[in-house]
């Protein structure tokens, strides 16, 4: 028999084998049945063979280009084709680890992912790169950025697996996720098959990590961030870090819960796990959180230092009506929660809606007991289906089960009138939707188009209703100071708003440029996939998750200045996890004398970026020489704004008296106050020529800087004269010299 080409040429074989295997009752049985249908595929007169990857193609996780019928002779392949938005494709990426776990590329079993994009935004190799990294997939993984591969084996939908052969020559086909047991059966087989016939070989592949050059950071991939009802406190999913860090809005950390590695565990805070944490949702002192990859809703108490499960079982669930108790309903991918009231509830933020992007639908766990829009009562603790059919798709509808989502991704709650809805980020469909909050209608905001299914919608478009465009958006919050709502559009790298009463949507933030810039304005500035945002309840600062540039982007929505929040320890001011700079043990640090003179310089009008240096001109009394057993030092402090010594050299020692110390410093660019004090502090060891005598000496300059916003160049600045002879100590000198250039 001679196969025809493409997956159409496989799929007689593999039907037949689908029917046989689902009529079959042991396990040997299945087993006998593969391995017949491999003798069969093997007897072909003509194998069906997979393409050669194109030469020009981009690999990540190799050291070079692999070609299917020189690297891969000899090996089971399977291919994993994907696009790393796609939730399905998600799914299956744990069954591909364990699969690669249980058997290694020595065994003969080597997997390639191939991307193939489904948005604009998913052929740029370093957002695939970021993907890679997010999801921690370390085979390797090839950019079929024109989906050449895609339609030459005439592949229809996200995620495929084809099972290769050792010649290149097609065995299998999975289409979709939960086919976990058929993946593992069809391999096994195939590697005892072949293995038999002597086709198998043990060559590695050279493989090149990009994770192992990742380089530390505060936060990685941060996925969501809320902010309490006071304004003070932040919560952020720091999602590739596998933790939630809650901070203050100067960035100084109270609580860092789970990580860095992921698992499931419930318990302290040193002992909790957490996988790929997503949506977060806060009051008072409990946080409830979207656990997405462990497929639960995770409960912490601030106060109690514990975190619970309220729903799940930690497995993916398939169920796509619930109704169970919360921790006995089995739940997929929940990916944003957001606090609610039930029709005619007593307690208000009684129930916690969920985004449950794995079944494509709008859940709800009741708080307390209530009644959801045209549903009956239902007693505490109870997790069900809110909206959403369970289909993928773009349907709207007065009944909401009768509704479609695709891939609900970001959720936020406009409670009062005229409002009441709950908006919805519809990543897959690239719409942003509403659900009455009083009668569960489902309609239409932006994007997207009329035909629910049409998930190839998308672009980037300013505009009203249908006209506008979006790009995959990830997230959403409400403005109830302004009556908007602002949108992460993710894969469009901006932040947009949209006035829900006319159904405008325009540009608020970004350019479009996926990269990381601070300009001086909101749309000179850039984002990379931002995935979540939030306003506090004053209306002024929106706070935005860019996730594939680790950091947390502050709006000012009055001055329109775009502002970095960095994180720091609130104890010691020490950034977590962040680059490898200088840091200082301030327990080592020497104290100075409470005689220490304190003296103020004159206050410095600076801007944000801007470069400057202190000289610090010393000189000992006569007869007298540096000790060497105590290093003389000076450093740097600035008590209640740590966030100016970011990455900065805080610390040196003073070794020769003739060298005149020089202490650089450069103003942030993002700064967290306008005005702010540094602190040089000196201290000095010095003994008689013949050591008969040490003393030790210190003081410290206070410097006032004013930052404002124009841009300037470097200053040379003389922190002081002191110690110009020990009758006439400390006498300072702040005589601002000529400006050096500003790369200095």
């Amino acid at each position: 028999m001679a196969a025809g080409g493409g997956l159409a040429g496989l799929l007689p074989a593999q039907s037949q084998l689908d029917c046989a295997l689902e009529e079959a009752t042991t396990a040997q049985e299945k087993e006998n049945l593969v391995y017949q249908h491999l003798r069969k595929v093997d007897t072909w007169e003509q194998d069906l063979k997979v393409p050669e990857f194109g030469a020009d193609l981009q690999w990540l996780n190799t050291e070079e280009s692999l070609s299917l019928y020189k690297d891969l002779c000899g090996k089971v392949v399977v291919l994993d084709f994907f696009t790393y938005c796609c939730i399905n494709c998600i799914h299956i990426l744990p069954d591909l680890h364990e699969l690669e776990q249980k058997y290694s590329v020595k065994d003969g079993l080597l997997v390639v992912g191939v991307h193939s994009a489904k948005f604009p935004n998913e052929k740029v190799l370093d957002n695939i790169k970021s993907a890679v990294l997010r999801y921690n997939i370390t085979h390797p993984v090839v950019n079929d950025a024109d989906a050449t591969l895609w339609h030459e084996l005439e592949v229809s939908c996200w995620p495929t697996l084809i099972i290769v052969g050792p010649r290149g020559n097609m065995l299998f086909t999975l289409v979709g996720e939960g086919h976990k047991d058929k993946l593992f059966l069809f391999t096994s087989i195939a590697l005892k098959y072949y293995r038999e016939q002597g086709q198998i070989n043990a060559n590695k592949i050279r493989a090149q990590l990009y994770r192992d050059y990742l380089p530390p950071s505060p936060l990685l991939f941060p996925g969501k961030i809320t902010v309490d009802n006071s304004g003070d406190r932040l919560v952020i999913a720091d999602t590739g870090h596998h933790r939630i860090v809650v901070v203050r809005k100067n960035g100084q950390i109270l609580h860092t819960v789970g990580g860095p590695n992921s698992g499931r565990k419930d318990g302290t805070f040193s002992e909790a796990l957490f996988s790929s944490p997503q949506g977060v949702a806060i009051k008072n002192n409990i946080i409830y959180v979207a656990d997405t990859e462990n497929h639960l809703i995770r409960k912490i108490d601030l106060q109690l230092e514990m975190v619970s499960t309220v729903a799940g079982v930690g497995l993916q669930g398939t169920d796509k009506e619930g109704g169970a108790r919360g921790e006995e309903q089995p739940i997929s991918s929940p990916w944003d929660v957001v606090f609610g009231t039930s029709v005619s509830s007593t307690h208000e933020d009684d129930v916690l809606w969920i985004a449950m992007a794995g079944t494509h639908q709008i859940w709800a766990l009741m708080l307390e007991c209530g009644k959801l829009p045209k549903g009956s009562d239902l007693k505490k603790g109870t997790c069900l289906r809110f909206a959403g059919s369970g289909n993928e798709e773009n349907r709207n509808n007065a009944y909401p089960h009768k509704a479609g989502f695709a891939q609900p991704s970001g959720l936020t709650v406009a409670a009062e009138e005229p409002w009441n809805y709950l908006f919805v980020a519809d990543s897959e469909s690239s719409t942003l939707r509403t659900i009455s909050l009083k009668d569960g209608a489902v309609k239409h905001l932006v994007g997207g188009e009329r035909d629910p299914m049409n998930l190839f919608a998308f672009g980037d478009i300013d505009g009203a209703g249908i006209n506008a465009k979006l790009q995959h958006p990830l997230g959403v919050t409400w403005d109830k100071k302004r009556n908007l709502l602002y949108v992460a559009d993710s894969y469009n790298h901006k932040i947009k708003f949209v006035d829900p009463k006319m159904k405008n949507c325009a540009t608020l933030a970004g350019t479009g440029e996926a990269s990381n810039v601070i300009g001086s304005s909101f749309t000179s500035s850039t984002f990379n996939e931002p995935g979540g945002l939030c306003v506090e309840d004053g209306g002024r600062l929106l706070y935005v998750a860019d996730t594939n540039n680790h950091q947390i982007k502050v709006l000012d929505l009055e001055t329109k200045i775009v502002s970095l929040l960095p994180l720091q320890n609130a104890n010691t001011g020490d950034i977590q996890d962040g680059p490898s700079v200088q840091k200082t043990d301030k327990t080592k640090l020497p104290k100075l004398p409470k005689s220490a003179p304190n003296l103020q310089l004159p206050s410095l009008t600076v801007s944000h970026g801007q470069a400057l240096q202190f000289a610090l001109k010393l000189s000992l009394p006569p007869n007298t020489k540096l000790a060497e057993e105590a290093p003389s030092s000076w450093f740097l402090t600035s008590e209640g704004s740590e966030w100016l010594l970011h990455e900065q050299d805080t610390y040196g020692e003073i070794e020769d008296i003739c060298k005149q110390p020089i202490i650089p410093l450069r103003i942030p660019m993002n700064c967290l106050s306008s005005e702010v004090v540094l602190s040089i502090k000196v201290c000095l060891y010095y003994c008689s020529k013949d050591s008969s005598a040490c003393m030790m000496k210190g003081v410290s300059f206070n410097q006032t800087f004013h930052i404002a916003n124009s841009s300037q160049g470097a200053l040379l600045l003389p922190a002081g004269t002191f110690w110009k002879d020990l009758c006439d100590i400390f006498k300072t000198n702040t005589t601002q010299e000529s400006p050096l250039p500003a790369d200095r």
